[in-house]
C-alpha cells in the first residue's frame, strides 16, 4: 500500500501544504495557503468562492472549487465548469511564467464556455469572460482576473 494520503474512499489526497500559485512545498513547510475543500459547492456558492480567490491572486485554488464543482454537475454543465476551470488553470499557468501553457489552456476553457453564451447557467458571464481573454489572453497575469459572473 503506497504512504500517499488517502480519503475515507482510498482516493489519493495532497496533505502537503502549497504556496498561493499551487506548487506543493515540503511536509511541515510554514507559509502555505489554507487548502481547498474537495467537496463541492452549490453553484452560486462556487462561482463566489472561486471568484475571491481569483481576487485575490490564487487562481490555483479558484480551479480547485471549478473542478469540485465540475465534477459533481449534471451531465449539461459539465463542459462549463470545465472551461471555468481551465481559465483558472490557464491564469495558474501564467502566474507561474508557463505562456504557452497558458495560452492553451485559455483558448481550451474559453471555447467549452461558447456553447452557454445564449444561455449561461448559474449567472456565468460567458461574453464577459470572452472578452477577457480576447483583451488579456497574451498576458493574464497581468490583468485583472475577470468576473465569472455578471455583477
Amino acid at each position: 500500500m503506497s504512504s500517499r494520503d488517502r480519503d475515507p474512499d482510498g482516493r489519493p489526497r495532497q496533505a502537503r501544504p502549497r504556496d498561493a500559485l499551487g506548487r506543493p512545498l515540503p511536509h511541515g513547510s510554514p507559509g502555505g495557503v489554507d487548502p481547498i475543500d474537495e467537496k463541492p459547492l452549490p453553484p452560486v456558492q462556487a462561482l463566489a468562492e472561486a471568484q475571491r480567490l481569483l481576487d485575490g491572486g490564487r487562481a490555483f485554488s479558484a480551479h480547485e472549487v471549478l473542478e469540485a464543482a465540475w465534477k459533481a454537475a449534471p451531465e449539461p454543465e459539465r463542459e462549463l465548469w470545465q472551461g471555468l476551470a481551465q481559465i483558472c488553470v490557464g491564469i495558474t499557468h501564467a502566474q507561474r511564467g508557463n505562456a504557452a501553457g497558458s495560452a492553451r489552456l485559455l483558448a481550451r476553457g474559453i471555447g467549452r464556455l461558447a456553447p452557454y453564451t445564449d444561455l449561461p447557467p448559474h449567472g456565468v458571464d460567458i461574453r464577459g469572460l470572452i472578452n477577457w481573454y480576447e483583451a488579456h489572453g497574451d498576458a493574464p497575469a497581468a490583468a485583472t482576473p475577470p468576473h465569472l459572473t455578471v455583477s
